[in-house]
């Protein structure tokens, strides 16, 4: 580490300073009496948050996690993922440590949240086929398992074994913040180990092209790169969000922060500590919002919703009998106020769950009943018995001019690393030809378990075709 800078003028000057005012202003006029000058009064101290006892009391949970990844030899580096909304300035912040070799080194945050060992961090800070090791608090350091990673939040899940039950941390309400409420976050900035801020809550609900359930708390507690993965607390010490982004132009703290809410991080969480990985329901449809004018069009009381584009055949939502122009009002109760809302609440459901949905068609109110389907992105198939397999990154969907449309792509996913993007059609995967997401899924199942290191796409775009090799890499 380099030395820290010290200022020393200031403190020249202020020598200077205390020089000349002991050689003038502090002499007695001839004739008056010289009285003491008066003493200074102690200022109130101003109200606000006081974080020492929370700090003490969570820190000995917050870990350093230390990620070794192999790198890609030169001929081999992918394109520059695209997609996100002024993707320059929305930074991930792991800390990347210095390149060794042909191995890199990486760093980040995480915290214990139960005795036995598990550890939540994120998804980009554990990165793919990395060798990972967990600092504790107290300088220990031990060995991690990764028992999952969910690229679409960023949020990954390590096991470590410490011989002993380890101090943990326990959620809180994230769907309880108030904007304006006092947070604190606690990480490993820099590479400098544990270190405490503090701010508040700026906003909720923001989306900022990370990824299709963009849902950050925002806050002004000042975070930096290595922060990446560790806690968010509350004023009573409850971990209320995962720190994972910031906004900045330069890559360093200007206020602007956002964290996963502990809401989708305890769902996300558990699966990964069941399955290995995230099984995501799926109702087929494509959405659009609902503007004033469109509501005025539908007859509509209001312009909320999500409003029925296109079915796909075949898919849960044909099955259930939705219709292009159908709005859909409510899932299981929760108020869908934008296609976000539905695409949310679908996916924090299990495949096969039944599911009612609340709709308005032609401006009459009913409700349908469907089945929900495994979702297409669900490219991380689990070999029975075996560790789950993480995710390519893809969200495809059914083309009627044949091949399958890449809906969405993952930040920092193999997808990305490779440049798919939004709007690519996927022709072919591994010799197959693809007209169905499913096409596609068993065609990479296939290839992993043939032990290939990758699986070959015919990819379309803008009229051109090409063919990408996508790594299939071990959990």
């Amino acid at each position: 580490m380099a030395t820290p800078f010290r200022l020393r003028r200031p403190a020249l000057a202020a020598g200077l300073l205390a020089l000349a005012l002991g050689t003038t202003a502090l002499s007695a006029l001839p004739g008056t009496a010289q009285t003491p000058p008066p003493l200074a009064a102690a200022l109130p101290r101003p109200a606000g948050p006081d974080f020492a006892d929370v700090a003490a009391r969570v820190g000995p949970a917050v870990v350093q996690v230390l990620a070794t990844e192999r790198l890609r030899a030169a001929a081999e580096s992918p394109a520059p993922p695209r997609g996100a909304p002024m993707e320059e300035m929305f930074r991930r912040f792991g800390g990347p440590g210095p390149q060794q070799g042909p191995r890199r080194a990486g760093q980040g945050s995480g915290f214990v949240i139960a005795p036995e060992g598990y550890i939540v961090t994120n998804a980009h800070v554990v990165g793919e086929n990395a060798e990972l090791r967990v600092r504790l608090a107290d300088g220990r350091e031990f060995p991690a398992t990764l028992v999952g990673r969910d690229a679409p939040t960023d949020i990954a899940l390590l096991k470590i074994e410490a011989g002993a039950p380890l101090p943990s941390l326990s959620f809180g309400d994230s769907d309880a913040l108030r904007v304006g409420e006092w947070v604190m976050a606690m990480g490993n900035p820099f590479g400098l180990g544990g270190t405490v801020t503090a701010g508040i809550v700026s906003a909720r609900g923001r989306q900022i092209g990370a990824g299709p359930y963009d849902d950050f708390i925002q806050t002004d507690a000042s975070i930096n790169p290595g922060n990446s993965g560790g806690p968010l607390f509350n004023a009573a010490g409850e971990v209320v969000g995962v720190n994972t982004a910031i906004f900045s132009p330069s890559g360093g703290n200007i206020g602007i922060g956002f964290a996963v809410p502990s809401r989708m991080v305890q769902q996300v969480v558990a699966q990964l500590r069941e399955h290995g990985a995230v099984r995501r329901g799926w109702l087929g449809v494509s959405l659009q919002p609902v503007d004033q004018d469109l509501a005025a069009a539908l007859n509509l009381p209001e312009p909320k919703g999500a409003l029925v584009s296109a079915v796909q055949p075949g898919s849960p939502a044909a099955r259930a009998g939705l219709r292009a122009g159908d709005v859909v009002t409510a899932v299981e109760g929760r108020s869908v106020a934008t296609p976000r809302d539905l695409a949310a609440a679908v996916a924090e459901l299990a495949p096969g769950r039944s599911a009612t949905l609340r709709l308005l068609r032609d401006g009459a109110a009913l409700e349908r009943r469907v089945e929900l389907g495994s979702h297409p992105a669900s490219l991380a198939a689990a070999k029975p018995g075996g560790p789950a397999q993480p995710s390519l990154g893809l969200a495809l969907a059914p083309r009627a001019e044949g091949g399958v449309t890449v809906t969405a792509v993952a930040p920092g996913s193999p997808a990305a690393e490779r440049g798919l993007r939004a709007g690519d059609v996927v022709l072919r995967a591994g010799g197959r030809e693809a007209r169905a997401p499913r096409d596609v899924i068993e065609a990479v199942e296939a290839a992993r378990a043939a032990g290939r290191p990758s699986i070959a796409l015919q990819v379309e775009r803008e009229g051109e075709s090409r063919f990408i090799a996508l790594p299939l890499r071990a959990a």
